[in-house]
């Protein structure tokens, strides 16, 4: 994957992580081996999984986690941490092992998505980057992904770039190409990370022009009878009319953008097809979601253009993710399982590896989290965590047309009721095993 550039990313952390990295220096524990996790402990309110997405852009990120002369210039000039401090951040590099479900997996509650192993100083450090990049790439993915169910093989087209960070925009355009959106018109996301881009004009262009006709055929003339011509300026019945009449039957398709979507689709279907463009797609926008493209579903629509709500997630703008230190190593060597107790808050001590178990048909039934230990395959079991990084080299980075890929063929080991958009529990359970859950009287056996 394209990186976004040489940038140093060191400082896309929170202050207490330094004062904490200060501290156990100080004390001697900076350099205990220690594992932390990154996981939710619930779905978003409807939601019955989510989607990883953000991995590949995590790991470039990592690659740029130096703390420069820059860094520590300014580090040292604000007094954020002492010179000793200082020094060591000069030569940082994450030398542990990072291991994660791939980009396009599905996760559940207690999903183990990220396990970062390594001394306390040089993982403590990675929280924030780590949180913010998969917080917001699985929330936009886990929007498309239900967006993309619910289109049905109709194309969808992602295009809120205008409707967030500049920065942001392109972050979601891969986000939603990994759970099956089709093009972006983010020509930087399509730069640098190579997916397919498209667009054609806005109702500016239109109003540009002395009349209607004009505008469809400078349109036309610059960019070819494939073009989509946006018809809702003025009149539908005359933009229809007068875009066959200019392109014939081999024009490609028309865009609706405001109204009643579903009657007027079929409207301009009938109409198109009177005329003999029988071939020529219809496109609607106009700020949909995952709700109203499966309202649309029975309507004659070819393709779907989607912008705020996917950029924001559809209502859900983070996935709840947390970083969690679940074991640390003790006065004699061993990795001894922590976690914290607070209410609503419990978190699971020890490592954790993860199976999808799968029934004879190949349908997902359970998310199996051993802790300490993996947990036994049945036979038909999917490992789910994947090497990302081992000994500080970067191993696990995927194209987003392969995480596209994944994405669209885990999806289809859900049962159908994981597309349901009504609330309702997670598709799967979650369930761990192991003695240290079966000794530890605060852990949960099963998540629904």
């Amino acid at each position: 994957m394209t990186s976004t550039g040489d940038a140093s990313t060191a400082l896309l952390t929170d202050h207490y992580e330094l004062t904490m990295l200060q501290a156990s220096l100080a004390d001697g524990t900076a350099h205990r081996r220690s594992v932390f996790e990154l996981f939710a402990r619930r779905l978003p309110d409807g939601r019955r999984y989510g989607v990883v997405a953000g991995v590949n852009r995590l790991l470039d990120a990592l690659e740029r986690f130096r703390f420069d002369e820059q860094a520590i210039a300014f580090l040292h000039d604000r007094a954020v941490v002492d010179q000793a401090t200082c020094d060591w951040l000069a030569s940082y590099r994450f030398s542990g092992d990072i291991s994660g479900y791939a980009d396009g997996e599905i996760f559940f509650p207690g999903s183990p998505v990220l396990v970062v192993e390594s001394s306390f100083a040089e993982a403590v450090l990675l929280e924030t980057v780590f949180l913010s990049i998969l917080n917001h790439d699985s929330a936009v993915a886990s929007a498309a992904s239900r967006m993309t169910w619910w289109a049905g093989g109709r194309p969808c087209i992602e295009m809120g770039s205008r409707r967030t960070h500049e920065e942001a925009a392109v972050a979601a355009a891969l986000a939603a190409y990994i759970a099956g959106f089709a093009t972006t018109s983010n020509l930087e996301a399509a730069r640098r990370f190579g997916i397919p881009s498209a667009g054609t004009a806005a109702h500016s262009f239109t109003l540009l022009h002395d009349s209607e006709r004009d505008a469809f055929v400078s349109q036309v003339d610059a960019l070819g009878k494939g073009t989509t011509l946006l018809i809702d300026t003025f009149d539908l019945t005359e933009a229809v009319k007068t875009a066959i009449d200019i392109t014939g039957p081999e024009l490609g398709a028309v865009r609706l953008d405001s109204g009643d979507l579903p009657s007027l689709a079929g409207q301009v279907r009938e109409q198109l097809d009177a005329l003999g463009a029988t071939k020529t797609r219809i496109i609607v926008t106009s700020d949909l979601d995952e709700f109203q493209i499966a309202a649309l579903a029975p309507a004659a629509v070819d393709g779907y253009g989607v912008g705020t709500s996917l950029v924001t997630g559809s209502g859900y703008p983070t996935c709840g993710f947390v970083y969690k230190l679940v074991a640390r190593e003790d006065a004699s060597g061993e990795l001894t399982p922590v976690a914290k107790k607070s209410p609503d808050k419990i978190s699971i001590g020890g490592r954790k590896y993860a199976l999808r178990r799968r029934s004879d048909a190949g349908v997902a039934e359970l998310e199996l989290i051993g802790v300490g230990q993996p947990p036994v395959d049945d036979g038909d079991d999917r490992e789910l965590l994947k090497p990302l990084v081992e000994g500080g080299k970067i191993i696990g980075r995927t194209t987003p047309a392969e995480s596209q890929a994944h994405h669209l063929k885990v999806r289809d080991e859900l049962p159908r009721s994981a597309s349901q958009l009504s609330r309702g529990e997670p598709a799967i359970p979650t369930e761990y095993s192991g003695d240290l859950v079966a000794h530890n009287p605060f852990a949960p056996r099963i998540i629904r």
